[in-house]
């Protein structure tokens, strides 16, 4: 059996809710160092998907390349975050001002 350094679930909605969401996180020991083809691996579902993200450190450069890949996307669920707290106050303040805005069409700029 393997020995991990950190293993963890986390439902990402309350049991009320029914929804079987989750993150799990894995990060197999490399033994003091002595190990270097462990399992690192980040898995993200929500009730029908699954993605699973790998971190792969037997090299100096994918240890490299592990580690920019976890910042970046920390960085950019970060971010993520902030926009999606931003709105969220938005939307709930039109609601308390009692605003019924209509919005004719939304335009869209080209991802890029």
């Amino acid at each position: 059996m393997s020995d991990f350094t950190f293993r963890r679930r986390v439902f990402l909605a309350s049991v009320s809710t029914g929804f079987t969401s989750y993150v799990f996180a894995e990060v197999e020991s490399s033994q003091g160092g002595e190990y270097k083809w462990g399992h690192y691996m980040v898995s993200i579902a929500d009730c029908r998907r699954r993605i699973q993200i790998e971190f792969f450190l037997g090299t100096a450069r994918a240890r490299r390349q592990s580690l920019a890949k976890i910042d970046r996307l920390l960085e950019v669920l970060t971010k993520f975050r902030l926009a999606l707290l931003k709105e969220a106050h938005l939307i709930a303040e039109c609601e308390r001002e009692g605003k019924r805005v209509r919005i004719k069409a939304v335009t869209r700029k080209p991802a890029g």
